[in-house]
């Protein structure tokens, strides 16, 4: 579990088709303090795993479908990556819950400076993300925590707007017209859709569901009352 709050800008090497060799710019790095075998990094807003740890960086590697759907197999040699360790216990959470799990990417249409902020436009926006991107929600690009500004009404574009510090500290600065980039949607806006989509079908998840909305908070009286719809959504604040 990462926050989209990108920590270091990496560089990215390919040792062989699915070994990915990622250096840091300093020993001192924030991602490699503390780094174990085993440990989560988000490269780009995809989630791998430490399988070696060397002196400025670490070896991981990446599965067919990961170099597939995201733009790791396509980045060229010592392409500029953003690094974030995962989440700890304790830790602050200052943007939104990213999982490293990539839904799919979309293309950089225009950056452009705007008085204190940078108003940066995506295109071409992979249906499976796109349905997840709605105005003013969480966005995961590049494995950075933004907020949508505005977006069509599929999500295939949107609009977003980056304060010049995460400009000038992330990748997004490197990025030209055209360029890929990686998309993950709000993991929150899955469940939502799960739950309004097929609703709970058993029992348990029946309970589970009282469980989580506190029965003494809730007018529920039996089971069947609580179909997951958006109508039972807004009655109790969810929307």
């Amino acid at each position: 579990m990462f926050t989209g709050l990108v920590q270091s800008i990496g560089q990215l090497q390919h040792l062989s088709q699915y070994q990915l060799k990622i250096t840091c710019p300093t020993i001192q790095d924030p991602v490699l303090m503390g780094i174990e075998l085993g440990d989560s990094i988000a490269v780009d807003g995809v989630c791998l795993t430490v399988e070696q740890i060397l002196t400025k960086g670490f070896i991981a590697a990446a599965s067919p479908e990961t170099l597939d759907k995201s733009t790791l197999g396509k980045l060229p040699e010592n392409g500029k990556v953003n690094l974030e360790a995962s989440l700890r216990v304790g830790s602050k959470i200052g943007g939104h819950f990213v999982t490293g799990h990539v839904d799919g990417t979309g293309q950089l249409e225009s950056a452009e400076p705007t008085g204190d902020a940078w108003e940066i436009c995506f295109r071409g926006v992979s249906p499976k993300v796109a349905r997840y991107i709605v105005n003013k929600g969480s966005i995961a690009v590049n494995g950075i925590s933004l907020t949508v500004a505005e977006c069509s009404n599929t999500g295939d574009w949107f609009q977003t707007a980056v304060i010049p510090v995460t400009y000038a500290e992330t990748n997004l600065r490197y990025l030209q017209p055209g360029d890929l980039v990686n998309l993950e949607g709000d993991v929150l806006g899955k469940y939502v859709e799960k739950f309004t989509r097929y609703g709970p079908s058993t029992h348990a998840a029946a309970e589970a569901n009282m469980e989580i909305l506190g029965r003494e908070n809730t007018n529920v009286k039996d089971e069947s009352d609580l179909d997951m719809s958006l109508a039972f959504l807004a009655e109790h604040g969810y929307l």
